[in-house]
């Protein structure tokens, strides 16, 4: 029967294979939606680039815009920042990430004398910055690992109405950019206010000659500012469909290290268990040396070396030529 910590030990073994299988389950599974996910941000880009290369084309062509998202301001009093975190943990430094960078930027801002506004996507932002006692004014939860357009449209909308309202002068977006399986880093972008129509005629690449063949209705000036709401919803949808390429291939690699570690842990308590019941055969067997040498009877050591032989040990066949050595040696 096995000692106390053999059993432990082998309590404990079983405990590090049930993780183990968890963990490489996950790591499938995540291993499959990265995929996804990945298609769907490939998918989505074609988008955000025509509507910024229309816009881009109207300014060029000489619209101007007095659009609210344009708004400009001499002094920044507060400003919205809106973080991108994930639901779910066991992503490794995925979620920890943009939080910190947000609360860089808040830090660099408080010290300019600026307020600040929250805007979190993602339980584990919201969850954060609240047992932090900031000030959280918008959350958005419950779709970080399949985001949709009309939750970008949803945020989109609630920053929009708070930047054109006035409450807040300046807006920062804060999220993982995915750029490849194996790599991933964290953006800190301005959002609000857009860059003006001068701007955007002067660094933007338009092309005034692909707004000369066509004829726009009403004017050119109302297909600009009808197209500028569509353009901030578009970008960030796509730094969402970003996100959560991102969470998947953070929890991927996350999943994969937890079973390659797994691995190595239950390697080496098979190890220690082997040690702890190698030793317990040698006490037993140096009780048994033992108890023969004491009796000194010759009959006795017999039973005790033919006893020892059937327990088919290679220290148990030892110690049984120890007690009744061979008449060549």
């Amino acid at each position: 029967m096995p000692g106390g910590k053999e059993r432990e030990l082998k309590r404990r073994i079983g405990s590090v294979q049930t993780t183990k299988q968890i963990t490489r389950a996950m790591e499938l599974i995540a291993a499959t939606r990265v995929v996804k996910a990945m298609n769907r941000a490939d998918a989505a880009r074609p988008y955000a680039r025509q509507i910024t290369s229309v816009i881009e084309n109207l300014a060029a062509g000489g619209a101007e815009a007095n659009h609210p998202l344009l708004r400009q301001v001499d002094e920044v009093e507060k400003v919205g920042f809106i973080v991108m975190a994930g639901d779910r943990g066991l992503a490794g430094a995925y979620n920890t990430n943009p939080i910190r960078a947000c609360e860089r930027q808040m830090e660099a801002h408080r010290l300019e004398g600026k307020n600040y506004s929250l805007f979190c996507v993602g339980k584990k932002a919201n969850a954060y910055f609240r047992f932090r006692n900031y000030r959280v004014d918008h959350t958005y939860e419950g779709f970080s690992d399949s985001p949709a357009y009309e939750d970008a449209r949803r945020i989109a909308e609630d920053v929009a109405d708070a930047f054109v309202s006035g409450e807040i002068d300046e807006v920062e977006l804060i999220y993982t950019e995915f750029i490849s399986m194996g790599t991933q880093k964290v953006s800190v972008r301005r959002f609000l206010p857009l860059e003006d129509a001068e701007t955007l005629a002067a660094e933007g690449g338009g092309d005034a000659a692909a707004v000369a063949a066509f004829e726009f209705e009403p004017s050119p000036e109302a297909v600009l500012a009808s197209l500028l709401p569509r353009y901030i919803e578009a970008r960030l949808f796509g730094a969402l469909l970003d996100c959560a390429a991102s969470e998947h291939a953070n929890r991927q690699r996350a999943m994969k290290s937890a079973t390659d570690n797994a691995e190595e842990l239950i390697t080496k308590l098979s190890r220690e268990m082997n040690t702890a019941r190698q030793a317990a055969i040698t006490t037993e067997i140096m009780e048994i040396v033992s108890g023969a040498e004491a009796l000194g009877s010759g009959t006795d050591a017999d039973g005790l070396a033919a006893a020892l032989l059937e327990l088919n040990n290679p220290m148990a066949a030892a110690a049984a030529g120890a007690i009744n050595p061979s008449p060549e040696s």
